[in-house]
């Protein structure tokens, strides 16, 4: 068994970035998306000197003994342009973001004055540059606004926008399908018999793979036949990047996976990791002539129990849908360092999950086991929880008031 540092690592260099790009609009298409250029503008920010304050534009020089009495020689609001230029005893009336006169150096806000017709006086004595937003002073011309590699926020939209950048080049998404395995699975819409269980997998790991900024693609439910496996498994990695399969890769009866994928042609490089839940996981990979599309997609057989699948998906898939998508690294996930307020127990042979709430305060972070019985079956309590928390192999118990590592999960 691989321990889950070894199977993270050799994951990692399985995983090859995308190198296509597509050009996509900005606003919400590029949401979500990572830029595969650094983009640049031709604009200065700000575009020129402004007001960062409603007040008085004036020269600093002019206020330096307070109260001062100033003329009013024209008002500027925002989006026009100054018609005069500020001599010396003038100000200007000018609102926030409207541009600076020529002539003037500071503004002073509204609050330190009071106006009288076309005279204002000025009742504090500003610093020189006080509220002054001086062009250029955010970013200059032809530098480099985005870089390549940055997942595009809101933010990252505003600037674009402010940038007068409409297009922009992004990677392709990665295609992740999906497929349950085994002949006792049924979907939600189904009648349930004795005996079924209801394929909740496919719509879980559809969510998941959706969260990291990649697409699915359902292939639904593959029946325990050898053959059917085998198809269904060759028509994944005919379309996908990265496929996922839960169920089939243990040791029993009906386990086909990695025969399958044997027979496919793949690389097997991990049957099995030393964590709980998610012992048996596969880890695979494709050279581009076996699938005949140029692709070299990443295969993982993750355990059919729901709580084994989620844990492998957000400890070992997504960090490998993060790389593949083109973001920059750390592709790892996101361990918190936390105070136990419950006991954790584990086993001790393997490094052991523990699902529960992780809270923030001003002292810090806190985790606690989610109540009810951690069976890898057990979706009930998986709903709602935050965290996983981490009880490191060769351990059996985190005490209360302890530290414990968290793996952050929302």
């Amino acid at each position: 068994m691989f321990t889950a540092p070894e199977a993270e690592q050799l994951i990692f260099t399985l995983a090859m970035p995308l190198q296509e790009v597509e050009t996509v609009s900005i606003g919400v298409a590029c949401l979500d998306r990572v830029l595969a250029t650094t983009v640049t503008s031709q604009l200065d920010f700000p575009h020129w000197d402004n007001s960062a304050m409603d007040g008085y534009a004036l020269k600093a020089e002019d206020v330096q003994q307070v109260p001062t009495t100033l003329k009013i020689i024209e008002e500027i609001p925002a989006g026009k342009q100054p018609k005069k230029i500020l001599e010396t005893g003038q100000s200007a009336r000018i609102l926030t973001g409207a541009m600076l006169p020529t002539g003037a150096d500071t503004v002073v806000m509204q609050e330190d004055t009071t106006r009288d017709g076309d005279q204002v006086t000025i009742l504090q004595s500003p610093k020189p540059q006080a509220f002054v937003r001086h062009r250029g002073s955010f970013y200059q011309a032809g530098g480099d606004l985005l870089k390549a590699g940055q997942v595009i926020s809101p933010a990252e939209i505003a600037l674009l926008a402010a940038a007068q950048q409409t297009q922009v080049s992004v990677f392709r998404q990665p295609k992740v399908a999906i497929l349950s395995t085994g002949s006792e699975l049924v979907r939600p819409e189904q009648p349930l018999r004795s005996g079924q269980i209801v394929d909740s997998n496919q719509y879980a790991l559809a969510a998941l793979v959706a969260q990291t900024g990649a697409v699915p693609i359902l292939l639904g439910i593959v029946q325990d036949d050898r053959a059917i496996v085998k198809q269904a498994i060759a028509d994944a990695i005919s379309q996908a990047d990265v496929v996922l399969s839960t169920g089939g890769v243990s040791v029993g009866d009906y386990d086909y996976i990695d025969d399958v994928l044997s027979k496919l042609g793949a690389t097997m490089h991990i049957r099995s990791v030393a964590v709980k839940p998610g012992k048996p996981l596969t880890v695979a990979s494709f050279e581009p002539k076996t699938t005949g599309n140029g692709q070299r997609p990443l295969y993982f057989g993750l355990p059919g129990n729901p709580a084994s699948a989620m844990v492998g998906f957000w400890r070992f898939v997504a960090p490998a849908i993060a790389k593949i998508s083109g973001r920059p690294a750390p592709w790892s996930p996101t361990f918190i360092l936390a105070i136990a307020t419950t006991d954790l127990r584990a086993g001790g042979r393997r490094e052991t999950y523990l699902w529960g709430q992780l809270s923030a305060s001003e002292t810090g972070y806190s985790f606690g086991r989610a109540a009810g019985s951690h069976s890898s079956g057990n979706l009930v309590n998986l709903a709602n929880v935050s965290g996983l928390g981490v009880v490191p192999q060769g351990e059996t118990l985190i005490k209360v008031g302890q530290p414990v590592r968290v793996l952050k999960i929302r």
